[in-house]
Order: structure tokens, then C-alpha cells, then sequence
């Protein structure tokens, strides 16, 4: 019987659930942001309950904005067969049921209306709970193709919700029935940018093109090498704002000191972009980045032409299947493997740059794979979802 069957809910009880990486808990922030601003125009406030792993990133962020947090035990399931991955699914296999325990007492003590989870393994211990107390229960994808937690609560969910239309091709056809394209959840702010505020926080030049490189958060070393070797030649065409990461800021540093007189004003290097992000999105031409699940909702919402180049090593090769999908489409142009060096870093983007036609092109293609109401869309599937129940 479910824990709901002789009570009438009135108020929005929401577990949410999701993190180990950004690409897992800044949706699920967004969309918890957004849930409340909803809800704030009929007068009413959310109980919102976030559940994660103690010393995750979901943690820092839930406690940072304020949100409730519960810690549980949880397990990675590793697909290598090295024997230290084998003897830490070992270990990991004993921590499993301990989470399950500790995430039904949370859902049967928290009686939420409705459960959202956004990937990653801490993930499942709610999610089979919800499936338990039979609470209504969605499923939120990033990525393309869809991760290993995923796949498995899939099988539960009430509703999966999906980032990419081609996502669907993933599902089995019971699953399929129960999904939704509603797009990955991101920052207000990121579409809210102003193309001259970002042009005056760097000096920029409004009559030369721009360029963003950012590896992301932490920066990325292959990256930073690429772009090293091109700086001095893609300078004479552009200026280039380089997002390199704390671990690669002296190394690029040395690099700006060593260009040429009369372009080294040309390239601003440093370690992270703040809240004037949003603003050099704005102002960029061209954008060469990552293609994580956060950055790529992101450039596809602004509909900005972009150069990706796939970490090489994400789980279950998530980066390159996205990528290569937006390139085939024509919504970007991918660097990969043999062709990720500097030689044709400079090439493409002195090609791109000389032809604005094909930038537009392009950033028209990119804004058709692009949901920037996403956010929206989570939360009416929440609303639906939970108004169901009450």
C-alpha cells in the first residue's frame, strides 16, 4: 500500500536526488530553483529534501543554497575488469543494500509527494525506494546516450525525462511509452547575457571577433596544449578569452608572455570565468569547449557556434556520442582523436572565422538541438506528476 493512501497533500513535498558530478547536480539545482519560483507565484513554498553522498559535490551545493540534505551510503557499480576496480565493486556490493535501507527510511519519514533524480549512482538507492512506497517518481537524463544508473531506473520511473530526442533510441519500447523530451535544466543567467558588458570585462575589441576556450571548471590540459600551439598564428584574426583552469593558469600565463608585441592584448588567459560568464557567451563568435551534458545545453540554447573537443575518457564515451551527433547534424564541428591538434584547432576556427555565413549556420543548427526552456518543462512534468498523486 502506498504511504499516501489516507493522506491529502496540500504543499509540494519534494525529494530531490543526483550529484558526483556537476553534469548530475546543477540540473537538479536549477530545477529545484525553478520549482520554487513556480510555486512562489501561487503563494505557496516547496519542502524540498535533497539526498546525496556526505563528502559529494551535491552536498557543498545543497548546503550553499540552503536546500535540506540527507546523507546515505551508496556504491559504484565499474565496468573495468582491473583487479582494483573489481575489488572495490566488492566493497561497493555491501554498501548497496545499506543505502537502500537508509533511503527508505527517508522517503517513508519525508512523505514526498514526488521523487527527481538526475543521474549518477547515489541515484538508485531513491529511486528503488520510491518505487517501493510506490511514490510517483521521475527520472532526468543529460546525456545522449543514457548512463548505467539510468538504465537501471529506468524500469521504475514514472516518467524519464530526456535532453535529446535521439535519447529515445535508448529505451526500450515500455520505457519509451513513459518518456519525455524536455531538455537539460540550466542557469537562467546563461541566457541573460549581454554581449557588451562582456566585451568591456576583458577590454575587448568590438570590431574583432571573439573567441571563448574553456576546458570547464578545472580547465583541460589537452586543450590548453592545442590552443598553445595555434595562439600566436589565430591571434592575427581574433581575440581569445581562455578559460584554463587553476592547474594550467602559470603554464598559459608563460605563453601569453612570450606572444608577439602587437597581439599579446589580444589573449586573456585565467583560471576561471565568474558571473561574467553568461556575458562572454554573449560576445563569443565561436565557442571551443568540452561537450559535457551542462556545456552543451548551454551552447545549444544560445545557438552559438562552437568547436568541440570530447574528453576522451568520459563514462561510457557520453562526450565523443555527443559530439559526434552535433556534428553530423551540422551543429558543430568535433576534434577528436588524431584530429585534435593544433594544426586544425587553427584551421577551423581561421576557416570559421573568415566566413560568417557558415557561423550562422551553424548557430541556427545548434539552436535547433537547443531547449532553453528546459527548466520549465522539468518542472511541469514535476507539477503533472505530483498533482496525480495528491
Amino acid at each position: 500500500m502506498s504511504i499516501y493512501s489516507t493522506q491529502r497533500l496540500h504543499a509540494l513535498r519534494m525529494i530531490v536526488t543526483g550529484g558526483g558530478t556537476g553534469g548530475h547536480t546543477y540540473p537538479a539545482l536549477t530545477t529545484v530553483n525553478a520549482v520554487q519560483a513556480r510555486l512562489a507565484e501561487t503563494g505557496t513554498t516547496p519542502e524540498v529534501l535533497w539526498v546525496g553522498v556526505a563528502d559529494g559535490l551535491e552536498a557543498k551545493i545543497a548546503v550553499r543554497n540552503g536546500i535540506p540534505f540527507k546523507a546515505v551510503t551508496t556504491g559504484k557499480l565499474r565496468r573495468s575488469l582491473s583487479p582494483r576496480d573489481l575489488a572495490r565493486n566488492l566493497v561497493d556490493a555491501f554498501r548497496i543494500p545499506l543505502g537502500i535501507a537508509q533511503a527508505a527510511f527517508t522517503v517513508a519519514r519525508a512523505r514526498p509527494s514526488v521523487v527527481l533524480s538526475t543521474g549518477g549512482f547515489v541515484s538508485v538507492p531513491i529511486g528503488l525506494a520510491s518505487a517501493l512506497f510506490r511514490v510517483p517518481y521521475l527520472m532526468h537524463e543529460q546525456t545522449l546516450s543514457l548512463g548505467l544508473a539510468n538504465r537501471i531506473l529506468a524500469r521504475f520511473a514514472t516518467r524519464i525525462l530526456l535532453s535529446h530526442e535521439a535519447s529515445l533510441d535508448h529505451l526500450s519500447p515500455r520505457a519509451r511509452s513513459r518518456a519525455v523530451v524536455t531538455g537539460n535544466p540550466i542557469r537562467p543567467a546563461v541566457l541573460q547575457g549581454d554581449a557588451g558588458t562582456g566585451l568591456a570585462a576583458y577590454g575587448l575589441d568590438p570590431a574583432v571577433p571573439v573567441v571563448l576556450v574553456t576546458g570547464g571548471a578545472t580547465g583541460a590540459q589537452q586543450i590548453n596544449r592545442m590552443l598553445t600551439g595555434a595562439l600566436p598564428y589565430l591571434l592575427e584574426h581574433c581575440q581569445i578569452v581562455h578559460q584554463c583552469g587553476g592547474h594550467g593558469l602559470d603554464e598559459m600565463r608563460q605563453v601569453a608572455a612570450s606572444l608577439p608585441a602587437h597581439l599579446a592584448h589580444r589573449y586573456h588567459v585565467v583560471d576561471f570565468i565568474h558571473d561574467e560568464l553568461p556575458d562572454v557567451l554573449a560576445a563569443a563568435a565561436v565557442v571551443v569547449a568540452r561537450s559535457g551534458a551542462g556545456t552543451v545545453a548551454e551552447l545549444t540554447a544560445l545557438g552559438k557556434a562552437c568547436v568541440l573537443v570530447p574528453y576522451p575518457v568520459s563514462a561510457g564515451d557520453e562526450q565523443r556520442i555527443t559530439a559526434r551527433h552535433l556534428a553530423a547534424a551540422g551543429a558543430a564541428i568535433m576534434l577528436d582523436g588524431d584530429t585534435a591538434t593544433p594544426e586544425n584547432l587553427h584551421a577551423t576556427l581561421t576557416t570559421l572565422l573568415a566566413d560568417p555565413q557558415r557561423r550562422a549556420t551553424m548557430a541556427a543548427t545548434a539552436a535547433a538541438h537547443g531547449r532553453p526552456d528546459a527548466a520549465a518543462r522539468v518542472v511541469t512534468e514535476i507539477l503533472t506528476t505530483a498533482a496525480g498523486r495528491q
